[in-house]
């Protein structure tokens, strides 16, 4: 019987990516192998408590909503996240991934729309990049990047068009490190080098701050 060690399961509105705004259960698998500098779960990094598929899958029905993002940690480290995923596509629910970059996405059920962190040299994980993944990706997946400082956005801009992401997927995703580099002067640079990337602002952290399970 498949089951996975869980860190959290809640309901909220998404913060981020395509379906921004939008009621969503959130499904946090614990671990991951990777140590971002910016990383804001890191309570997920250990503990947790492992559950049976089943029990997961009853507790998101719980939450009486369509959309479900599968998350962590990097929730790939787990061998029986690619079959939660595809149990949750065959119960109808719109599932995303979240995942590093760093873990090969093969095998992922096609209905999952796989929204995939490239990590920037400002991550201090730029090294784990599996660029395999990118021949890969759907047209539904999403790309995520994680912008620290100028270099980083340089060095995203100039990754969007070397690997043709635009081409790809749905839609490619800058997001301004926490703290760290402001979103208003990321929208600055954006507009200025007429990018057709999406602006995200992590809606989750300005309701309700930097905290668990929101």
């Amino acid at each position: 019987m498949t089951s996975l060690r869980i860190t959290e399961i809640f309901h909220s509105l998404q913060g981020e990516a395509r379906t921004v705004g939008l009621p969503t259960a959130f499904v946090r698998l614990t671990g991951c192998p990777l140590r971002c500098q910016y990383c804001d779960s890191e309570y997920a990094f250990h503990g947790g408590e492992q559950q049976a598929l089943e029990g997961i899958l009853r507790k998101v029905a719980e939450r009486k909503v369509r959309y479900v993002t599968v998350t962590g940690g990097e929730p790939l480290a787990q061998p029986g996240c690619r079959t939660l995923c595809q149990r949750l596509s065959d119960e109808g629910y719109h599932v995303s991934l979240e995942t590093s970059g760093a873990m090969d996405i093969s095998g992922i059920d096609e209905r999952v729309s796989v929204v995939l962190d490239l990590k920037t040299p400002g991550s201090k994980e730029s090294s784990r990049n599996l660029y395999e993944n990118i021949e890969l990706l759907k047209k539904i997946d999403q790309v995520k990047f994680v912008i620290c400082d100028r270099q980083d956005y340089e060095w995203a801009r100039f990754k969007v068009q070397e690997l043709r992401l635009m081409d790809r997927v749905s839609d490619v995703l800058f997001s301004a490190s926490h703290e760290e580099l402001s979103s208003t002067e990321l929208a600055k640079w954006i507009l200025e080098d007429e990018l057709e990337v999406r602006l995200q602002v992590q809606l989750h952290k300005i309701l309700w701050g930097d905290k668990q399970g929101v």
